[in-house]
């Protein structure tokens, strides 16, 4: 999710653009960027549904020693990402107030929007990646010296190309869906994107409904890929999107799904329903002029019990679940159910 000019959202046709910057931080270093637990931090915004794919990864993995996370304001100005949740409102590792000093440490004058999740290294100063698509996969399968013990396989090598295709159409018509239709500047533009996204989550909840995951029988990549999504439906794109043939509370078996995942260590622990609210009313002033949030949707709801379990799967496979949230990553209390 990029920052850019705050009134422009819902005035041109959506694009998603696609990363400008692609090295890869991998075992053997290829790219010039090793892994190395200290010299990466991760740059994520709670309210981004991207971001929060590497945040999920991050802490099933047990990175949070290796990989150092920073949070930025859900409410980015113009400029871009910024530190302003934290003291003199600079990143205490970085020393920067906008994550767009990091980019521009590696690119001056770069074009593109700034994105997160990020990547950064540390002793430079520099953006690494912004490649939302292949970050967590890098996680799962290049950072493996460096994962906890009990780490969960989030993509497994057998089931690979199931997982990819799942995720093809989970990101063209879900993931992306939401926002062309949230974005349309047309009724034709609108429509045909609201119908995508409501055929595929009908696809999806069919498929859901005599399996506990998406893809085999543990808590894979594709599913941290469609809970994100999800997790922010009812509080924002069925109302601010105009995503609205229905709720996720009025689906079964979604709904079933989305809580199982909301309740498993790694999942929910890290959503922060406040962040999510205010960052989607307050930032898209071309949709939202007045930038009122609004106080709904009721989000008791996500404790409830899903009875998922009697559908059998493992959701770590030979794993166990992460641990406790570090301390300073906790959601505050007005970020959760």
């Amino acid at each position: 999710m990029s920052g850019g000019g705050n009134t422009a959202y819902g005035r041109k046709s959506f694009q998603r653009s696609k990363a400008h910057f692609t090295d890869r931080i991998t075992a053997d270093g290829r790219d010039g960027w090793p892994v190395e637990a200290g010299r990466y931090r991760l740059v994520v915004s709670r309210a981004c549904p991207w971001a929060s794919r590497a945040v999920i990864s991050r802490r099933l993995l047990g990175l949070e020693d290796a990989l150092s996370m920073a949070i930025a304001d859900p409410i980015q100005d113009d400029r871009s990402w910024r530190f302003t949740l934290d003291p003199d409102d600079r990143d205490p590792v970085l020393g920067i107030r906008f994550l767009s000093e990091a980019y521009d440490r590696r690119e001056t004058d770069y074009p593109g929007g700034v994105s997160v999740p990020a990547l950064v290294d540390v002793p430079s100063g520099e953006l690494v990646t912004n490649d939302y698509q292949r970050i967590t996969l890098d996680l799962a399968t290049e950072w493996t010296a460096l994962h906890r013990d009990g780490a969960p396989d989030l993509y497994p090598e057998a089931l690979r190309d199931e997982i990819d295709a799942v995720m093809a159409d989970v990101f063209e018509d879900v993931n992306n869906g939401v926002y062309r239709a949230g974005f349309a500047t047309g009724q034709e533009e609108y429509e045909g994107a609201c119908a995508r996204l409501f055929r595929r989550l009908e696809l999806l909840a069919e498929r859901l409904s005599g399996q506990r995951y998406l893809v085999g029988d543990t808590i894979t990549e594709a599913d941290i890929r469609l809970f994100t999504t999800l997790v922010r439906f009812d509080a924002v794109y069925h109302g601010h999107f105009k995503c609205n043939r229905w709720k996720l509370t009025e689906n079964q078996v979604l709904w079933a799904y989305a809580r199982d995942l909301y309740q498993t260590p790694g999942f929910g622990d890290t959503v922060d329903f406040d962040h999510i609210k205010r960052h989607y009313y307050r930032v898209h002033r071309g949709i939202n002029p007045t930038g009122i949030v609004p106080l709904g949707p009721d989000l008791s709801g996500w404790l409830t019990p899903h009875g998922r379990e009697e559908l059998g799967g493992r959701p770590f496979g030979d794993g166990t679940p992460p641990g406790p949230v570090p301390q300073t990553e906790e959601v505050p209390a007005q970020g959760r159910p």
